[in-house]
């Protein structure tokens, strides 16, 4: 892991709506914490002022998080602005003169990937590369191809090791908790296998459509903005062996070869659905078939995992916001009591948006003479989401050269390589209603009697 840390943070896509929500309050957040005591340069091509920069800065503060006026004054300080079209050698020459002397400077892309390549190369040309890192914002690419292109371009400019592709999921609290929570807890790993677990569902559910980002999602839809990367991120958490050690190195060994020994999917295994309205949005081709859902049904070939189905479903227009996974025991081999239903297994649960749970499924004995019983959760562990925002905690493990949060690039060409066959599927998306599970054909994509689980609102218990 490099050492040094960098001294000059330059991010591209300054004014757009990525910094205004994520960037700006990660910033002042990291000010505050004083993990953040150098420049910070804004590239944008709207000519604005420095004045209305910081303007824009303090819009920001205010809808997502408040201002802390302290750390906003020295955010403010630090703040420089560079205008210009990203396709123009001469807006990288005025970046040269103002980082100045920096010798480790940062550089985040927070720009649509087609520009990429493009800002890259003109990085390099005005001598802005030399020394440097660069965060590269997911999507990686669009399919197997193109993120084969995008690494040949990067490496020719950077080495792996000073590329970081900054995935926000992997930054939340509650997706590291489920690498902790498997690889920290002795009583786990004996039934975290193909003989005890019979099944294992994940289901990222929004109740909110794409809110005015029509154009984009027509280019992404569900498998490319969440099930490549967040979904199968998560995946790899949950199934993957346990690492030689906590380095970048390890840790992206052990999702390689569980990325590897993912079958890829095709189009008959995926059930892809669109909300009713969707081809109203701005910017929606009349006639678009891109999915605002997918359901799935994963196989991973180890001797851990053989013959266990994992199941994917994400979706915009939800009846609630919730990510959830279930990971669902088999049944004892006998009833020795009473008759145990699928519903009624033994599971574990992680909530990992909005609350933060870890519960087991159990069953227990209901009062009475009758050897009867009911099933009850366990709560493992509940919390608030944590203080510390997911952006915060990866800008400055960039900032510090630490990638084991990050994704390599031949963990992003094998995840591509798991979902590329399934892409572009002439097979036509299912209209589903805003408010439901999606398409009843999705429940087809579950083998088993016991169905998809929905999440639902959390109960809490005072204490």
């Amino acid at each position: 892991m490099a050492t040094d840390r960098s001294d000059i943070f330059v991010f591209f896509g300054a004014t757009g709506d990525l910094a205004h929500k994520k960037i700006f309050p990660a910033l002042q957040t990291m000010i505050h914490a004083g993990e953040l005591d150098m420049p910070i340069i804004g590239i944008a091509r709207e000519r604005w002022s420095l004045d209305q920069f910081r303007q824009r800065a303090r819009d920001s503060l205010e809808k997502h998080g408040g201002i802390d006026a302290q750390a906003f004054k020295k955010l403010s300080e630090q703040l420089q602005l560079v205008h210009g079209d990203y396709n123009d050698p001469a807006t990288y020459s005025r970046l040269k003169q103002a980082m100045g002397g920096a010798a480790r400077p940062l550089h985040y892309m927070a720009i649509p990937p087609s520009l990429f390549a493009t800002v890259v190369q003109e990085l390099a040309r005005a001598g802005c590369a030399k020394g440097a890192r660069i965060i590269i914002e997911k999507p990686f690419a669009r399919d197997l191809d193109s993120a084969r292109a995008l690494n040949r371009t990067l490496h020719e400019f950077f080495p792996e090791s000073a590329i970081f592709r900054i995935d926000h999921y992997l930054g939340k609290e509650a997706v590291q908790n489920l690498l902790y929570f498997r690889f920290a807890n002795t009583f786990l790993e004996p039934v975290w296998n193909r003989t005890y677990v019979d099944s294992v569902q994940i289901t990222m559910a929004e109740n909110f459509g794409v809110q005015g980002r029509g154009s984009f999602y027509e280019e992404a839809g569900a498998m490319r903005d969440v099930v490549q990367n967040h979904l199968l991120q998560v995946i790899a958490l949950l199934a993957m062996d346990v690492p030689a050690g906590h380095d970048a190195a390890s840790m992206r060994a052990e999702k390689l070869r569980l990325f590897r020994a993912m079958r890829p999917l095709y189009p008959k295994q995926v059930v892809r659905g669109q909300f009713r309205g969707y081809r109203d949005e701005k910017g929606v081709a009349p006639d678009s078939q891109v999915e605002t859902f997918a359901a799935l049904r994963l196989h991973i070939d180890t001797w851990r995992w053989a013959g266990v189905p994992f199941y994917i479903r994400a979706g915009k227009y939800m009846p609630i916001s919730s990510t959830e996974v279930m990971v669902d025991l088999k049944r004892p081999p006998m009833a020795v009591f009473d008759k145990i239903t699928p519903s009624e297994s033994n599971y574990f649960r992680f909530r990992l948006s909005p609350e933060v749970v870890i519960s087991a499924g159990a069953r227990v004995k209901q009062p009475g003479e009758a050897m009867r019983g009911k099933a009850v959760e366990l709560v493992v562990r509940h919390q608030p989401p944590s203080e510390e925002l997911p952006y915060q905690r990866l800008l400055g493990d960039a900032i510090r050269g630490d990638a084991a949060l990050f994704t390599s690039d031949e963990g992003v060409e094998a995840a591509w390589a798991v979902v590329d066959p399934a892409l572009g599927s002439a097979e036509p998306v299912h209209e589903y209603e805003p408010g439901s599970w999606g398409p009843p054909a999705a429940a087809g994509i579950v083998v088993s009697n016991e169905g998809w689980h929905d999440p639902k609102p959390e109960e809490t218990t005072p204490c």
